[in-house]
């Protein structure tokens, strides 16, 4: 017996293939029916509708169906009402004529074929009811306020059980609470009544959800007496009733548990499940805490429960035992098809649970299968259909029958035996698409008999895909777990079995996922303005991307307002509806990505409503106010402003300020004001509009609290005193008939105050005053009931007169040649007859001590303010002669000079010498000649002459210095290098020292034509003489070209001819003057001067006999003719610029000034 039970569990472990990898039957393959559709087991029908019992079914041939009623033959032919559909077993009752409860019954639906029979579940039909309620008289109810109250409802049966619900004659729902609540069964509880549950429509409604009609039961009226005070007392339930209870309930169905309890106050209640914690995610409570509701109960929801009942005068419990039972249930899955070849081995599988334990039956093409034909490849073990070996032609329907008191479960599993090469049910050349680091399933949907062994390639197929990263599964699907850009591709799935090899080929695009790249940001606006949130996404381009927005997880309004763009939406206007969530979502065929953000609307609050005046007294005033609507920004504070209708109608001022967490401020009052008050709320936006004004609250009149601020006293005139205040408000006055008392006394001499009242004025002008004397000031205010506190004691004097002294004692302390100190005494207080504002020193210079300067009376004024006595006179001029004198000066003017005072100021440096310039340039010499300078500031001891030599490169050369007396302005400097550049400076000098130093620039002449140069180095190449010497000495060329063509022309031959005759190479011939040829020159007269030229200080060079300027010239080179004596040579030369500054330092270079003579000489 052991042994038998070791065989049959290897092979059940054999076997267990079969079912894990059971295939769907290609329809074109012969094989037993299988049912697709039916109706539900318990099917509740509408009477008012025609009655349709599906069942559908498949197989290979097309199966044919019959009907049981009641567990007998249903005989379709004999009710003419019923008809079966084409191809199909389901039902049509047509009712029309005829009572729905008729059909009612049983139903179980056969489909059969030459391969097996395939029954369906037992269809209970049932008949939906909605019953009327039966009609009844409602005495009113009477209680005493306080006691507890139930209305019933007690609806009629019907089918299934109707809805339950209260409402009033205006079909509006009566209001509940802990207090007032419906209970499961439909009846309505109060836990204490209150006057107002006073009411004559309490009404129950039923509706019943299948025929979707509602009924009502007559209106209930409740009356509630108030006669005498009923007692608090400690809660007891209502229902359940006692101490406990028990609940049975079924595996996954809803439990629901209620406690009501009554006392006075209310209690409340609470839950907890004795044995264990209450299952979070599938409990909730309903009816204020008084229903207990899990969902989806499973066996661990068994055990006690206890219900808590509480108010302030003590508790009680209640404890529900809940037992869960079970109708049966797969614990794997129904059985499922099972495809033999012949001579293979397989299971069918029916496990199931359930509470009690079910007990499973097995059939065979729907008859029981101890009933059926024996069959030794079969062995029955209780849950378990073993087949082993089997045989073609052992196909059948096999049904599994699992039921207990609760419940049952059939399920149909057939066997078909087959011999199939393999096929893939795939469609070929399919394209799988996936987004990159996702997973990646490759379909190879294949059937076959035996099963199919499922192989994968890839691209060349040089391995099978089997290892990382790639998983295949018992179905033939290739997983990749991350698909990469790497895996894309082209990819074949080969199934084969004993009959024969099938291969498909598939493709795998793997995609860039989409990915937002910046998302919506919160977003604070305010009302009225606009707003944009962004959504820039990145996605694969291959991909066809959507954008949507929503609202609250909603669609966008349908207002102009939204715009949405490619990657943006843009709400114009913002209003406070616009408040929510925004989502962005980007979808393509393969992925989504999306993005939220909220959007909070602010905007200035509303104005403060409500304002009361409380706590009046004399000085002060409680305010209250109710605040507006914040809109979303906090309120910072609130501003209280005030109107006084006696004084200033139609103007408010600001009074206080408070918080924004208060709602109250106490108010300060000044007497005689009638106020208004009104309210402002400021948050970040801005300021609210303000609120309605408060009434009027009129203070008394009483004495001034306060005087006057800002009493002055000063004099306008040398004799009066004028006394000015800043006068009160009208908010200050506290009272009609508002005046001053002005008060004055001359300090330390008087003690009696001198008064006057004014009114309606600010200043009063006293006449007759001593000039410039200390005064004590007093301005008190006064109205009709009474006088203000005593004032405080201002300080003032009478009017300023002009000074009538000089200071004395002035003396004068001469420092260098431009500075000089003076000191004085300061003038005493009797003196200045006023406030001293400083002194002021006029001085001028007279002359200046040399006898070549002009005369100078040109005056200056330093004033030092405050009391000084002493100041510095600053730049003044060396070598001069100043006068001066000093005044003082008050408010009111300048005083009398001091008596004038003289002194001189030393030698100081010269100044710069006033020009400087260059004559007579010659080739080694030339002359300076310069002016002295305009400020000699002393006596001029001689000057200092200096010089070098500057290069090319404006390199300095070694300096020559030259002292030369004072009474020189010229000096001849000797030995120069020609055509040199020389920089000289010229300053003068007197015993204090060298001035600044005049600077001037000079070239000397470049031969002893005296041809002089600029006295600044400048590039001769861009001079007008240099061009138009240029332009003379082409016109002299042309002269000389066109004359040798006219002796040609006259039949004479130049010697240049023969040369060319004679030579092959000719060089370069002069030529004489006899023939027109150019004759030798040397270079000996290059420093002959020109007879009747003269060599100007600009540098230019004239001829008494010629117009033409020939300032610089080229170098000469060789010249030639053509054959018809035509010139080509060509004259070229250097820079003029360099030669200027460089001389000539070649012998072989031709003086211009000898070419030009030697061409006048020709022509």
């Amino acid at each position: 017996m052991m042994e038998r039970r070791r065989t049959d569990a290897a092979l059940l472990v054999l076997l267990l293939g079969h079912l894990i990898s059971a295939l769907e039957v290609p329809l074109d393959l012969p094989q037993p029916p299988t049912i697709t559709h039916q109706s539900p087991k318990d099917y509740i029908i509408d009477p008012r509708e025609n009655i349709i019992i599906h069942c559908e079914a498949k197989g290979k041939p097309h199966p044919s169906f019959s009907w049981t009623r009641n567990g007998t033959h249903f005989d379709i032919d004999q009710e003419p009402k019923v008809a079966m559909r084409p191809r199909s077993g389901t039902l049509v009752v047509d009712i029309s004529g005829e009572k729905a409860e008729h059909y009612e019954g049983v139903y179980q639906c056969t489909a059969r074929n030459e391969h097996g029979t395939a029954v369906s579940n037992n269809i209970v039909i049932r008949q939906s009811r909605s019953p009327l309620w039966s009609k009844e008289r409602n005495e009113p109810i009477v209680v005493q306020e306080g006691v507890s109250l139930v209305l019933q409802c007690r609806p009629p049966a019907g089918l299934p059980p109707p809805i339950i619900f209260w409402m009033d004659n205006n079909f509006q729902r009566l209001p509940q609470s802990s207090r007032v609540s419906q209970a499961l069964n439909g009846d309505l509880y109060f836990s204490n009544v209150l006057k107002e549950d006073s009411r004559n429509d309490y009404i129950c409604y039923a509706r019943f959800p299948h025929t979707q009609t509602i009924q009502q039961k007559q209106p209930i009226t409740v009356r509630v007496l108030n006669q005498a005070p009923v007692d608090e007392r400690k809660p007891t339930f209502l229902i359940p009733s006692g101490p406990s209870s028990s609940k049975m309930v079924l595996r996954g169905q809803v439990l629901e548990m209620e406690c009501i309890a009554e006392g006075l106050p209310t209690p409340e209640i609470s839950w907890t499940k004795v044995s264990g914690d209450l299952p979070a995610k599938r409990t909730s409570f309903l009816h204020y805490q008084k229903t207990l509701r899990i969902v989806n109960v499973s066996e661990s929801d068994s055990g006690d429960y206890r219900c808590t009942a509480r108010n302030r005068l003590g508790s009680v419990h209640h404890t529900i035992r809940v037992a869960v039972k079970a109708a049966p249930y797969w614990i794997s899955g129904p059985p499922r098809n099972l495809v033999l070849a012949p001579r293979e081995t397989g299971l069918l599988i029916c496990r199931a649970s359930g509470t009690p334990k079910p007990t499973i039956t097995w059939a065979m093409n729907g008859i029981p299968i101890e009933n059926s034909p024996k069959d030794l490849s079969r062995k029955v073990e209780d849950d378990t259909v073993m087949f082993t070996d089997v045989q073609t032609g052992s196909s059948a329907v096999y049904q599994c029958n699992v039921s207990n008191e609760y419940g049952y479960l059939l399920s149909n599993a057939f066997v078909n035996v087959l011999s199939e090469p393999p096929r893939v049910l795939t469609q070929a050349n399919k394209v799988y698409q996936v987004i990159r680091n996702h997973r990646a399933l490759i379909d190879c949907s294949s059937f076959g008999s035996p099963i199919p062994k499922i192989t994968w390639f890839k691209e060349s197929r040089s391995s099978t895909l089997d290892g990382d990263p790639y998983i295949l599964h018992d179905n033939g699907t290739l997983e990749v777990h991350v698909a990469q850009a790497r895996n894309s591709g082209k990819y074949t799935c080969v199934a084969r079995n004993t009959l024969g090899i099938y291969e498909n080929h598939v493709y795998l695009e793997v995609k860039e996922p989409t990915r937002i790249l910046k998302q919506p940001e919160y977003k604070v606006v305010q009302r009225g303005r606009s707003v944009e949130f962004e959504c820039k996404v990145k996605h694969d381009p291959s991909l066809i991307p959507t954008m949507t927005w929503l609202k609250d997880n909603g669609e966008l309004p349908d207002d102009e307002r939204f715009i949405v763009d490619s990657d943006s939406l843009t709400i114009a206007d913002v209003i406070e509806n616009d408040e929510g969530v925004y989502t962005c979502i980007m979808n393509t065929s393969l992925d989504h990505d999306s993005a939220s953000a909220e959007l909070t609307v602010v905007d200035r609050p509303d104005a403060p409503t409500d304002l009361e005046l409380t706590d009046q007294r004399e000085r002060s005033v409680q305010l209250t106010w109710t605040p507006g609507d914040e809109h979303n920004s906090p309120i910072q504070k609130f501003l209280i402003q005030y109107e006084d209708s006696l004084h200033h109608r139609g103007h408010w001022h600001n009074l206080t300020e408070v918080p924004g967490t208060k709602t109250t401020a106490r108010l300060k009052l000044s007497p005689f004001i009638h106020y208004t008050f009104r309210v402002l709320a400021l948050n970040a936006v801005g300021l609210s509009h303000p609120s309605f004004p408060s009434r009027m609250y009129k203070t008394n009149a009483a004495a001034p609290d306060e005087n006057p601020t800002g009493v002055e006293g000063y004099g306008t005139e040398h004799d009066n005193l004028v006394i000015t205040w800043k006068p009160l408000s009208g908010l200050q006055s506290n009272g009609p008939g508002l005046q001053y008392k002005v008060m004055w006394r001359q300090k330390e001499v008087d003690k009696e105050w001198t008064s006057v009242t004014v009114a309606n004025v600010s200043k009063f002008v006293v006449s007759g005053t001593p000039t410039f004397v200390p005064y004590e000031l007093k301005v008190q205010a006064v109205n009709e009931h009474g006088t203000g506190p005593e004032p405080a004691i201002a300080h003032g004097h009478s009017g300023e007169d002009l000074p009538v002294a000089a200071p004395d004692n002035v003396q004068v302390l001469v420092l260098n040649s431009s500075l000089a100190e003076v000191h004085w005494d300061p003038l005493p207080a009797k003196a200045i007859r006023g406030h001293l504002k400083g002194y002021k020193v006029y001085y001028w210079r007279e002359r200046s001590l040399h006898k070549h300067n002009p005369h100078h009376v040109e005056k200056q004024i330093l004033t030092f303010s405050g009391n000084h006595s002493h100041g510095m006179l600053p730049g003044l001029h060396p070598f001069s002669l100043y006068s001066f004198n000093i005044r003082v000066y008050n408010g009111k003017g300048e005083g009398p000079p001091s008596p004038s005072q003289q002194f001189e100021t030393p030698e100081g440096v010269p100044g710069i010498p006033s020009s400087l310039i260059i004559t007579n340039p010659n080739l080694d010499s030339l002359t300076l000649e310069w002016a002295p300078p305009h400020d000699r500031n002393g006596r001029l001891t001689g000057y200092t002459l200096k010089y070098q030599p500057v290069n090319n490169s404006n390199e300095l050369g070694p300096v020559k210095e030259v002292a030369l007396p004072a009474n020189e302005t010229s000096v001849t400097l000797l030995n120069l290098k020609y055509s040199t550049r020389y920089k000289f400076y010229l300053n003068a000098k007197t015993v204090r020292g060298a001035g600044p130093a005049i600077s001037q620039e000079a070239v000397t002449i470049m031969d002893e034509g005296k041809l002089a140069v600029a006295s600044r180095q400048v590039d001769i190449a861009t001079q007008g003489w240099f061009i138009g010497l240029m332009c003379a000495i082409a016109l002299l060329i042309l002269i000389l070209l066109i004359i040798c063509f006219i002796q040609r022309n006259k039949g004479g031959k130049y010697p240049v001819k023969e040369k060319e005759d004679a030579h092959t190479d000719p060089e370069f011939q002069p030529m004489k003057d006899d023939d027109c040829t150019f004759g030798e020159y040397s270079d000996n007269e290059d420093h002959k001067p020109l007879k009747g030229s003269r060599t100007p200080s600009n540098g230019t060079v004239k001829r008494d006999d010629s117009d033409d300027s020939l300032v610089d010239y080229g170098e000469g080179g060789d010249g030639q003719f053509n054959e018809d004596g035509s010139f080509i040579g060509q004259y070229s030369g250097k820079s003029a610029s360099r030669e200027t500054a460089e001389g000539h330092e070649s012998s072989e270079a031709p003086s211009p000034i000898n070419a030009m003579n030697s061409l006048n000489s020709f022509v």
